[in-house]
């Protein structure tokens, strides 16, 4: 059976490898390396018996893994009739089996399962433990089997820095940098996002689409969150705030709902240079973002207004004041955060927002930078309320009583 698959350049040293132990892939947002991995596992599997897992560290869900990415590749390449896709698994003609696990889930004794497996393909490499690696890399052991990687870099101690750019990389690996200029099919909406980023943020664009490290750390506004894969409970309280763009900047909406000490973001919409009238369309990819209470920047009265007529009468204006940016950022610092993957903006913000540096002396400065905030802020208004609750309910300190000399 012949494949005709358009594959870009920068996969090359991948194709003409002779069955590596590794194979990876690491760079920018836009490069395509997960596409490419992803037709390149339904090519094997579509010509022979092939047994692929495809893991993450978390994974509650199938939502969030490559199982419709892998559907998509499917129908695009023209092989349905040579997949049976179930639920939780897609079966081929030949026999084999691609499933879909989280490492986090498994002990030394449980991911013995995997033994026998051909292909391992690890997505969003960069936030494997050290612990998962371990256990994976001999897991998968049947001869000329394979671990595969792809990843957006993130901080140079990662465990799969070391592992696979470090300077004991194993032998047998092909490892490939790729970005979006090397991507020949690179979308124009995500190339507009480019743009803007390259403008506006040299750091971020660097991070987000060039592959680079996070710079700075140690100036890094918000270390207590984490991204998980999960489901609101349906008795959920959605909190949900706006962020309106100016000219190119972006117009931003985000859902969150708190549980104890714990502040979840499940959805986000986010898009550069919206227009007011396509404003309430792009709010309401956020499930049933109409139906609750939404606290928007006050900056923009007319928007208000828009969105009030065309579908969100239940928006309300921000109430700012002095050091509201700086109380409301300590506010959610002091809970901890989990972020849903699909909400890929606020990932990008959490891990970017920094405070500013003196530039004569290297310190870190108490002032927050005006960049990489727009998720943020929405963030802020929307839990402006509970903040607001919370710091009313706190009970005012009660006068000392002053002890007067007794007369002589």
């Amino acid at each position: 059976m012949n494949l005709e698959i358009k594959t870009p350049r920068w996969s090359l040293p991948i194709l003409e490898a002779e069955r590596p132990r590794y194979l990876a892939a690491y760079g920018g947002r836009g490069s395509g390396k997960s596409h490419f991995f992803a037709e390149m596992l339904i090519e094997r599997s579509a010509m022979g018996k092939v047994d692929a897992v495809c893991v993450r560290e978390v994974q509650k869900s199938l939502a969030q893994s490559v199982k419709k990415l892998l559907e998509n590749k499917i129908e695009e390449m023209g092989v349905a009739h040579l997949f049976d896709v179930k639920q939780s698994e897609i079966r081929s003609v030949h026999g084999g089996i691609i499933i879909f696990q989280g490492l986090q889930n498994h002990t030394a004794d449980s991911i013995k399962s995997l033994e026998g497996y051909d292909i391992a393909w690890v997505e969003e490499a960069q936030s494997l433990s050290q612990f998962s690696l371990d256990i994976l890399r001999p897991t998968i052991r049947k001869p000329e089997s394979q671990l595969w990687f792809t990843w957006n870099p993130r901080f140079d101690d990662d465990p799969i820095e070391a592992l696979l750019r470090g300077p004991n990389a194993p032998d047998h690996s092909v490892v490939v940098p790729v970005n979006y200029a090397d991507n020949p099919w690179f979308p124009d909406v995500l190339h507009a996002e480019m743009e803007y980023d390259k403008r506006r943020d040299p750091d971020k664009y660097m991070h987000v689409w060039r592959g680079e490290y996070v710079r700075n750390s140690e100036t890094r506004v918000f270390k207590n969150w984490t991204v998980e894969d999960f489901d609101a409970p349906p008795d959920a309280i959605h909190r949900l705030g706006a962020d309106w763009g100016f000219a190119s900047d972006p117009t931003v909406a985000v859902r969150s709902h708190i549980i104890g000490r714990k502040l979840y973001i499940d959805y986000e919409a986010y898009q550069i240079g919206c227009e007011i009238v396509d404003t309430p369309s792009l709010f309401m990819t956020i499930p049933e973002a109409e139906r609750w209470p939404m606290v928007a920047d006050s900056a923009r009265p007319e928007t208000i207004s828009h969105m009030r007529k065309n579908g969100f009468p239940k928006i309300q204006p921000a109430i700012k004041g002095p050091k509201s940016i700086e109380e409301g950022v300590e506010w959610l610092k002091s809970f901890d955060i989990v972020v849903h993957p699909r909400c890929k903006h606020t990932i990008d913000e959490l891990t970017l927002y920094s405070y500013r540096v003196d530039p004569n002396t290297g310190s870190v400065l108490p002032l927050l930078e005006d960049k990489d905030n727009h998720v943020i802020d929405a963030l802020r208004y929307a839990c402006e309320g509970a903040r607001r609750a919370n710091s009313q309910a706190k009970p005012k300190a009660k006068p000392v009583a002053t002890l007067m000399p007794m007369a002589s």
